[in-house]
């Protein structure tokens, strides 16, 4: 079984009603390890760090695709409207620099910043700063850039970087599938780790925030078509994101003929991987065109999304923030 059909056979089952039982036993030595280690920093036995300014954690309890960065977008354009200067840290997952701290721009390759951290700094233009140690981030930020929030795209779990609020993110369709900790299930910590959380943002059609589509955009040229224009031609649609279906399903649901091609979250490709013996339109996520602009092929276009807020989710967002910016 190839990777890509090993990790679908596992999150059926841990978006389905029963895990592997082979499974629990380690599902429960994995939450003693996370209850150990929670207990640590709490109790002072592991260190955690605050730098010199409010700490805004976006992240998730889950693995795999709920629409955080998305997300993180958004709340970078809410703070700007409230007159903030965010700045973004990142473990930089996907990618590996030559040195550490990495500060990201539009074109830093992927490979060197990780896939999310580029399109962020594609998308939003703030100073965005990559490092397997977050609080390395965040000084180098603080340091080296005029910010005055500093919004942690991942790293719930990144205890040792204090932080002064929490928003978890979650897919309305999939929510915690079976609520098991892993690896009998997609939990990277309890369910009652969300009673701590400042806000839950659920992501979906009619949620606190859905995502839109835009207009594709050619990896080679830059010119930009509305998606009508694929309508009556079949296409193949590209993803190495948490949830691929996600993607094809919001392709097909704008009227596109769709052949799927998923792979794994934070996939590397290579031109061939893109070569599907045929002229017809190569469809992917912005998170996916990051890793692909060098091919230059006239074939691949990338399809952004813009993350759309209830105005219940946007008026807790701007409350969230403006306490942060009295901290």
């Amino acid at each position: 079984m190839s990777a890509v059909g090993l990790s679908a056979a596992i999150q059926r089952r841990w978006y389905g009603s029963r895990p592997i039982l082979a499974l629990v036993p380690l599902a429960g030595i994995y939450g003693g390890v996370v209850a150990a280690r929670r207990w640590a920093y709490r109790r002072g036995w592991l260190s955690s760090e605050r730098v010199d300014r409010p700490v805004l954690v976006i992240g998730n309890i889950s693995v795999g695709g709920s629409g955080k960065t998305p997300l993180t977008l958004a709340v970078i354009e809410r703070a700007r409207t409230l007159g903030l200067r965010p700045g973004v840290v990142s473990r930089g997952y996907g990618g590996r620099a030559a040195a550490y701290p990495l500060d990201v721009r539009p074109d830093t390759p992927a490979a060197q910043a990780g896939d999310e951290p580029v399109l962020i700094a594609q998308r939003s233009g703030v100073a965005v700063v990559v490092a397997p140690d977050r609080v390395a981030a965040a000084r180098y930020l603080i340091d080296h850039h005029d910010v005055d929030l500093i919004i942690a795209d991942d790293g719930l779990q990144h205890y040792r970087l204090q932080r002064d609020a929490e928003i978890a993110v979650v897919d309305a369709r999939r929510g915690y599938g079976n609520r098991r900790l892993l690896p009998a299930g997609p939990l990277r910590e309890p369910l009652a780790r969300l009673a701590r959380v400042d806000l839950e943002c659920v992501q979906g059609p009619g949620q606190d925030f859905w995502l839109e589509p835009g207009e594709a955009r050619c990896l080679a040229d830059g010119r930009t078509v509305s998606l009508d224009g694929f309508r009556g031609q079949r296409v193949h649609a590209v993803a190495g994101i948490g949830e691929p279906a996600r993607f094809f399903d919001m392709l097909e649901a704008v009227g596109l003929d769709v052949i799927r091609h998923a792979a794994p979250d934070h996939y590397r490709y290579a031109a061939d991987d893109l070569d599907f013996a045929d002229d017809r339109p190569v469809l992917m996520t912005e998170k996916d065109a990051v890793k692909c602009l060098s091919f230059r092929q006239l074939n691949l276009w990338a399809i952004p999304v813009t993350p759309c807020l209830s105005p219940d989710c946007a008026d807790a967002l701007d409350a969230l923030l403006r306490r942060l910016v009295d901290y």
